[in-house]
């Protein structure tokens, strides 16, 4: 591949004539621990310096919620904006978006990305007010099932159709969530491309050291559950499996890792005693909680492409999860993991399938990891969004094609 940067839209950024790198505008509601945060983080480190100069803005997280920068990224800058955050309020949505157009007559980015729903809004159209050359969004899921009433399903949707009107790409993390938002009238194909999320697992620690620190016997069989303990999620659910599991496996233990509007539930769970659970809240070293683990499971009505689904597979543990989303393109039925429907029984029966054969959760366990370890890596989402980015700049000028260069090119998957 080979990419000349030529004439960039903002001459005064150059230096003794030369054109400098490619500005990019990257925000996002909040860096609650996430997939969106770790696909934006992971961006932020991974895009080359010298032909990226980039921006985070990031607005206040939900009571509840950690932050996965202090976690995991403690040393990427951000700027925060005021009053931006993920619930809906008109008065701060308007100081919000104010707030991000100045910033962009400020920095003058090429590259305006959004990652979320509300910073999607609010950012796209605060780039429409600074007049940002160019927009691209990432779908890291959708709100069309399990968040709102139809009345305000209906008006996402409308949002979101205009929006597309807008905006240059559209990138989806997987071909189910792209195919959902199609059929809802969002974009057109040719804007879209499915960029999968990219992440790696630091090593894990021994499986009993691991369990001693979770305090959890060592011959026990274990459940772990990771994410936030909110509707969508189905907490509820994930407590009749855990239930139903130790019912039928006694002994049983649930790990549940996370927090969230709905982690009361757990709690009084945990202390009545009706299935062994442990609420671990957030936890920056989640390879401890897959190390102590035999089963992850995840219990949603809607996701998009789960983080803690591949960092389970990177770390060699089968899944149980509701086929919802595009889970199915991170578990492979009955080869890297089992998906069902979305009621307690077949949830519960599945997880006790794996926990009573060691062989087959090994071998689904080295499927998975061989799978994430060549699907999922950080390398290739930045590749893949690097592509976005060049092709954007080529064809807008910025930068020129040379050498048959292929940079311009999306697989749309």
């Amino acid at each position: 591949m080979c990419i000349v940067r030529t004439v960039p839209y903002d001459r005064r950024q150059e230096l003794g004539g030369r054109p400098g790198p490619l500005r990019v505008m990257r925000i996002i509601a909040r860096t609650n621990v996430g997939g969106p945060a770790l696909q934006a983080v992971t961006l932020m480190q991974g895009l080359p310096a010298d032909q990226f100069e980039q921006r985070l803005y990031t607005g206040s997280l939900a009571a509840g919620e950690a932050d996965f920068l202090e976690l995991r990224a403690p040393d990427v800058p951000v700027y925060r904006v005021p009053s931006l955050s993920r619930r809906v309020r008109l008065g701060d949505d308007v100081h919000a978006m104010r707030f991000l157009a100045s910033e962009m007559r400020k920095f003058r980015p090429h590259i305006v990305h959004t990652h979320t729903a509300k910073a999607g809004v609010t950012g796209r159209l605060a780039a429409l007010v600074a007049r940002a050359p160019a927009r691209v969004h990432t779908f890291h899921g959708h709100l069309l099932h399990g968040y709102f009433s139809r009345p305000a399903t209906y008006g996402v949707v409308m949002a979101e159709r205009a929006l597309a009107r807008h905006t240059d790409r559209l990138i989806a993390v997987g071909a189910r969530v792209r195919d959902d938002l199609l059929a809802a009238g969002i974009g057109h194909r040719d804007q879209y491309v499915v960029v999968p999320p990219g992440t790696s697992l630091r090593p894990l620690p021994d499986r009993l050291q691991a369990r001693r620190a979770l305090g959890v016997p060592p011959d026990a069989p274990v459940v772990a559950y990771v994410g936030r303990l909110t509707g969508v999620k189905r907490p509820d659910r994930l407590l009749a499996v855990a239930q139903g599991v130790t019912r039928a496996v006694p002994g049983t233990r649930v790990l549940v890792c996370g927090h969230g509007d709905l982690a009361a539930d757990i709690e009084s769970a945990a202390r009545s005693g009706d299935a062994a659970i442990t609420l671990l809240g957030w936890r920056a070293d989640v390879e401890t909680i897959y190390a102590a683990a035999d089963v992850v499971v995840l219990t949603s009505d809607n996701e998009g492409m789960p983080l803690s689904l591949i960092e389970a597979a990177l770390a060699g543990v089968p899944v149980v999860a509701t086929n919802v989303g595009s889970v199915a393109e991170v578990v492979q039925h009955e080869s890297t993991g089992l998906l069902v429907g979305n009621d307690n029984a077949s949830l519960a029966q599945a997880v006790t399938r794996l926990l009573a054969d060691r062989q087959v959760r090994r071998d689904m366990g080295a499927r998975a990891r061989a799978w994430a370890n060549a699907q999922f890596g950080p390398e290739r989402l930045v590749s893949d969004v690097e592509h976005v980015y060049e092709s954007i700049a080529v064809s807008r000028g910025w930068w020129q094609e040379a050498h048959q260069s292929k940079a311009a090119e999306e697989v749309i998957r």
